[in-house]
């Protein structure tokens, strides 16, 4: 069942095959029932103004036989009456298509028939019938169903009618019973006609449907397929246009749709590297120029007991910002080394239960005032990773704890799983709002607009990039006022990919 539901949702060609199937039995199940309705309504018409004729004249033969009958006085036993109902049994022939009932005289209370052919009795006639003829003159009809003829149960049409006898002037009621089996035999046939012609349409359908859907469908897989490839960076991928349908109009839109996402693609790489050129360029050509100025800032730093207290300040703020800058240009070049994809592992096995206890004793959170602990770590934790980049995110994200989280303590935890272990830095602070934590891995973002923390606005998007290197995953959780928590994820085996952490966040 579920591969039927599957089918149904990926396949529209199976989706218009069964509607159109649906929709054909529907219809063809409506107009088979109007047409059985309409030739099962025409053959019971037809059978009974035969009935009604064949009952009419059968009437008035039995009224001219009473008429011309010797016996003046007849009684229900009489001989006229007895030959009556067989002269006009004889006239059935061999097809015995009725059968006869002769009641009365209706004066008499619950008259009793006279005669009857075959097997039938009064029993036979429905009551209304019966008392319809009782009660008015004329010739009268009714539909039912009786088992006579031996053949079961079927429909009859049954004409009576009333008979006077001479001389008493008694009156009989003369019934006719007309079997429709023939017109059931027929109504039969018709409905298996039917039901072959409207199953072999139905097939005949279904192949058809199955024909019209392909050759629509098949050009939108035919898209899909390029559109896959496209997307997999194949762009000189095309659809063929053939004709001026709608098909090929939709070819030709993706064609040109495909030509522009190309151009814009190529210039937004062209683009990329030029800016990538830009930053390394600038970065390397920067680089000695600033180990000058950092070496004469040094000088003048060690200097300083001997400037007067303006110039020793001066000499304070240009180390620490020819710091910062350096820091800046060696993030740069670590941008510009993944941008070109030239950044590189140095695997060996790693305890990650050790970096989290090294992290939870950092100085910089002690520096902070704020309470580090390592939980989960006291057993190792061994996976294949560059140790210098895991030791940067894990201090990086330790880094941002201490300078903005304002929380008096931090959790380094440790969860393993056999594919993956996961190192969590938990801080209780004052936690981020949503649409901080939308753009916290942004390049040169940053949460603090006044910049009174320090930092570049790189770290966190380096750290994302050396995780992503090594195949895992680093990912945050952050609620205002119940603090932030970072969950870095690797694979136990290097060339591995991870997709989750071994735990949820407390904040899922």
């Amino acid at each position: 069942m579920r591969r039927l539901v599957g089918l149904w949702r990926r396949s529209l060609r199976t989706r218009v095959v069964i509607n159109t199937v649906l929709l054909s039995t529907a219809v063809i199940l409506i107009v088979g029932w109007a047409l059985l309705h309409d030739v099962a309504g025409g053959l019971a018409e037809n059978r009974r103004d035969a009935a009604i004729g064949e009952a009419r004249a059968g009437l008035e033969q039995a009224q001219s036989q009473l008429d011309a009958a010797v016996d003046s006085e007849p009684t229900r036993q009489s001989p006229a009456l007895t030959q009556l109902v067989d002269a006009l049994a004889a006239t059935r022939g061999e097809n015995r298509s009725y059968e006869l009932v002769l009641q009365g005289p209706l004066a008499e209370a619950g008259g009793a028939p006279v005669r009857a052919s075959g097997n039938v009795g009064i029993d036979a006639v429905p009551a209304d019938l019966v008392r319809q003829v009782s009660s008015e003159q004329g010739i009268f009809w009714t539909f039912s169903e009786l088992s006579v003829f031996g053949t079961g149960d079927v429909p009859v049409v049954t004409v009576g009618g009333r008979v006077t006898a001479p001389g008493s002037n008694d009156r009989y009621a003369l019934y006719y019973v007309f079997s429709m089996a023939d017109q059931q035999e027929t109504l039969g046939l018709v409905r298996t006609a039917l039901l072959a012609g409207g199953a072999g349409l139905l097939v005949m359908v279904t192949l058809v449907a199955g024909l019209v859907a392909r050759q629509v469908v098949e050009p939108v897989r035919l898209a899909r397929r390029i559109a896959e490839r496209f997307a997999a960076g194949n762009l000189e991928q095309r659809m063929h246009v053939k004709g001026e349908d709608d098909i090929a109009r939709l070819s030709t839109s993706f064609n040109q749709m495909a030509e522009s996402l190309q151009s814009q693609i190529r210039r937004l790489e062209n683009l990329s590297r030029l800016q990538q050129r830009f930053v390394s360029d600038v970065s390397h050509e920067l680089r000695t120029p600033l180990t000058t100025v950092q070496m004469a800032g040094q000088v003048l730093y060690e200097a300083r007991p001997g400037f007067d207290p303006q110039t020793a300040r001066a000499a304070e703020l240009l180390q620490t910002e020819v710091g910062r800058f350096e820091a800046l240009l060696s993030d740069l070049l670590d941008l510009s080394r993944f941008d070109a994809g030239a950044a590189t592992l140095e695997t060996d096995p790693v305890d990650l239960a050790a970096v989290a206890r090294t992290a939870a004793a950092d100085d910089v959170l002690k520096r902070a005032g704020i309470v580090g602990h390592a939980r989960g770590a006291d057993r190792p934790a061994i996976v294949e990773a560059d140790y210098r980049r895991v030791d940067r995110i894990v201090r990086n994200l330790v880094t941002n704890a201490a300078r903005y989280s304002e929380s008096d303590q931090v959790d380094v935890i440790v969860s393993q799983a056999a594919d993956r272990v996961s190192l969590a830095v938990r801080d209780y602070g004052v936690g981020m709002e949503p649409d901080v934590v939308r753009r916290v891995f942004d390049r040169f973002w940053r949460g603090d607009p006044a910049r009174s923390h320090g930092g570049t606005g790189l770290g966190l998007a380096i750290a994302r990039e050396d995780a992503a290197l090594h195949g895992g995953t680093l990912e945050v959780w952050s609620r205002p006022g119940e603090g932030t928590e970072f969950i870095l994820t690797l694979p136990r085996v290097a060339g591995e990919r991870v997709w989750s952490p071994v735990t949820s966040s407390v904040f899922a």
